[in-house]
């Protein structure tokens, strides 16, 4: 038999990818049900309960439903991972996107990887296979390490050898929940940066942490400009921050009225007296022609 194209083997999903998919994926409806752990199975999504050890308390939605239409599409790639915790009963342990996208297509069974685990293996299992994806937020992987560590007892050596990062890197993650909770929110939302908050760990006081929380978001701070701000406060002889001003609406409604006439992007800038410059970019000497024609009107 010819062998399978890449796009056909997507097209139907895991089984598709594996050597001899009859007698690697099973039933989880077959009468030695014991024997499924350990292997990849088709396991029906009616079986599967969520993980209540699970360091996600939130999934992006639009995040969501493009894994959802790729699931239509492909089929699932990547198994889940679930515990069987009874005869009919499968707890998921990883995968949660996974599944929850599964479900949002109408699938019925979801290719999964059983295994037996206990509680405390269940929360670390979930736990070291969230930090390593790519989309939580600084909060949640802080959060997830301070678990391992309170409740699995890790030293942070330890975690730094599970979880396969620098112990500094694990030790800068933990600092951030050491933030005003408004702070660690806005961190979550992605109204500030890890790079923000590290800097407000400087600030012993939340109060004040929240004070120059409301600056960085009011003056669209950067991270240097909030590390500048921060060593002001410390010490009121420093350089203070430079504030990155709002460019008024004229000068902006002017730019991109020439934008639209020359079909090129103008930046302008204007200084508090009102007074500004605008620079218009050209790639050629033909280009610059083209554009002293058009702003003179002979085009």
């Amino acid at each position: 038999m010819a062998k399978a194209t890449r796009k056909q083997a997507l097209g139907r999903g895991l089984s598709a990818l594996l050597k001899d998919p009859e007698n690697d994926i099973r039933s989880v409806e077959d009468r030695h049900a014991d024997k499924v752990v350990g292997n990849i199975i088709e396991l029906d999504l009616a079986l599967i309960e969520t993980n209540p050890f699970q360091p996600r308390t939130s999934f992006n939605e639009e995040s969501l439903r493009e894994l959802a239409t790729s699931i239509k599409e492909l089929g699932v790639i990547q198994p889940i991972t679930v515990r069987k915790v009874d005869t009919d009963k499968f707890q998921l342990v990883s995968g949660e996107r996974r599944f929850r996208a599964s479900k949002l297509v109408g699938l019925e069974t979801i290719p999964a990887y059983v295994r037996l685990a206990n509680d405390q293996e269940s929360l670390e299992m979930a736990l070291v296979e969230n930090i390593q994806r790519q989309d939580l937020d600084p909060i949640e992987i802080a959060l997830s390490y301070q678990r391992l560590i309170d409740e699995i007892q890790l030293t942070q050596e330890e975690l730094s050898e599970r979880v396969g990062k620098n112990r500094s890197t694990i030790a800068n993650y933990l600092r951030l929940l050491k933030l005003d909770p408004i702070v660690q929110t806005g961190m979550r939302d992605g109204f500030i940066s890890m790079g923000h908050g590290r800097a407000l760990i400087n600030v012993d006081q939340l109060e004040d942490q929240l004070d120059l929380y409301e600056k960085i978001l009011s003056q669209n701070l950067s991270v240097r400009e909030t590390e500048a701000m921060v060593r002001s406060y410390k010490d009121p002889g420093a350089s203070p921050a430079k504030v990155k001003r709002e460019t008024p609406q004229f000068a902006l409604d002017a730019a991109q009225e020439l934008k639209d006439r020359l079909g090129v992007k103008v930046k302008v800038k204007v200084n508090p007296s009102g007074k500004g410059q605008l620079a218009i970019p050209f790639g050629s000497k033909q280009e610059l022609l083209r554009l002293l024609r058009q702003m003179s009107g002979e085009d």
